[in-house]
């Protein structure tokens, strides 16, 4: 493949003259996600609104406001220059640490079971880590293009963007909320990696802070249930392993092809969460092991398709395109991975729902916006393709005459 720096001057105002394309695949991948959340939303909600008594589509119709919104907010970042997030990386990063400490401001944060994680919006409520996960990955994406030799070539250079994530961590412990600061590290990690950092740097900086991790880890009860009780579920099925055995009698009854759609039986009051983070579970019960096949199939060609776009953007000298890319690609893989491995019994429960699929609020609507950006380094790597190809075309033109 052809190496094109778009940095020059010449190049840059070519690329800039030329159009691109965004990347249809992407597009429908997300869509058919979305809409294959909203029918296991309405499915899996009504049983537990009418329970609440708030009304049978309460929770399908603020599922729809999120998924309306977010729809919006993948139009505006598709439609955002990726010069201007690289530009204003530093201000997002600090609207995002103002974010995670307006959970804390009286009146302003909500404290729901015990933690404090989201704002009041209106009459909405909103998740602040969700816009941060958006946040890190712009701001990481921008520093390793402006420290790219130094995180290549030095511990320091590592140590610092594993630093600035810390922070944010840390700050998503005091919630408490440590499924996604486990999540924010190890995508900081991976685009890290990505970016050029020496396995042996990374390994060092590693083993200095799993000892941190382990003891945040074990030091509250419930976090040690959690990590200990889906090693064996049935051995205390109606407490500490209720939530996982129910998902596994949910995906067992569903076989391969489901009891059909709606005729759930576990929703129905067994499986707690199930319209959010035990969601998977009623599609496995619904629609069997072929809808849990298509939901793998839909996540894997979306983030193929991003880490594709990734390796191109970085090989045309689009390296933060490419870093962002690569960025959202294992965001959205990995918080989809916790989230089957959580309903499947192979991880601890985290808390994280299944991207675009699970009753998330602000979840969807920041995915949403994530996929926006995919979107728009699709239309960047296409308009750069097509810059390279008039400028051979006008060359060869030249050559001719």
């Amino acid at each position: 493949m052809l190496l094109f720096n778009y940095n020059e001057g010449s190049q840059a105002t070519r690329r800039s003259d030329a159009t691109g394309r965004y990347d249809l695949s992407l597009v429908l991948a997300a869509l058919t996600l979305a809409s294959l959340g909203v029918v296991m939303v309405a499915s899996s909600s009504i049983a537990v609104a009418d329970g609440q008594h708030v009304g049978q589509f309460y929770y399908l119709d603020r599922h729809l406001v999120f998924l309306a919104l977010g729809i919006a907010a993948c139009v505006v970042m598709a439609r955002i220059e990726l010069a201007w997030l690289e530009r204003h990386a530093l201000v997002l990063l600090l609207g995002g640490v103002v974010l995670l400490l307006a959970v804390f401001v009286p009146l302003l944060g909500i404290r729901i079971n015990g933690a404090r994680r989201w704002i009041r919006l209106g009459f909405l409520g909103f998740q602040s880590v969700e816009a941060v996960k958006l946040i890190l990955v712009v701001y990481m994406a921008s520093y390793l293009v402006r420290h790219r030799e130094n995180v290549q070539a030095s511990l320091f250079g590592v140590f610092k963007p594993l630093g600035i994530a810390g922070v944010l961590v840390g700050m998503l412990l005091v919630q408490p909320d440590f499924g996604s600061a486990t999540l924010l590290l190890g995508v900081t990690i991976g685009m890290v990696w990505l970016g050029g950092a020496r396995v042996r740097n990374l390994a060092l900086l590693g083993a200095l802070v799993a000892p941190g991790l382990a003891w945040v880890a074990f030091s509250q009860d419930y976090r040690v249930k959690r990590l200990t009780s889906f090693l064996d579920p049935w051995a205390d099925p109606f407490k500490d392993g209720f939530q996982l055995t129910q998902a596994l009698i949910a995906i067992g009854r569903g076989e391969w092809l489901g009891v059909g759609l709606g005729a759930s039986v576990q929703k129905l009051f067994y499986l707690p969460e199930a319209h959010t983070d035990f969601i998977l579970a009623v599609v496995a019960e619904e629609l069997g092991l072929a809808g849990i096949v298509l939901v793998l199939a839909l996540f894997a060609w979306l983030v193929g398709r991003g880490f594709v776009l990734g390796l191109r953007a970085v090989e045309q000298g689009q390296r933060f395109a490419g870093y962002c890319a690569f960025g959202v690609s294992m965001m959205i893989a990995l918080q989809a991975l916790v989230s089957i491995g959580v309903n499947l019994g192979v991880l601890p429960t985290k808390g994280l729902t299944l991207p675009l699929i699970s009753s998330g609020g602000s979840s969807v609507m920041m995915t949403c916006a994530m996929i926006g950006l995919l979107i728009r380094v699709s239309y960047e790597v296409s308009r750069a393709d097509n810059a390279m190809m008039q400028v051979i075309a006008e060359r060869q033109l030249v050559d001719v005459r």
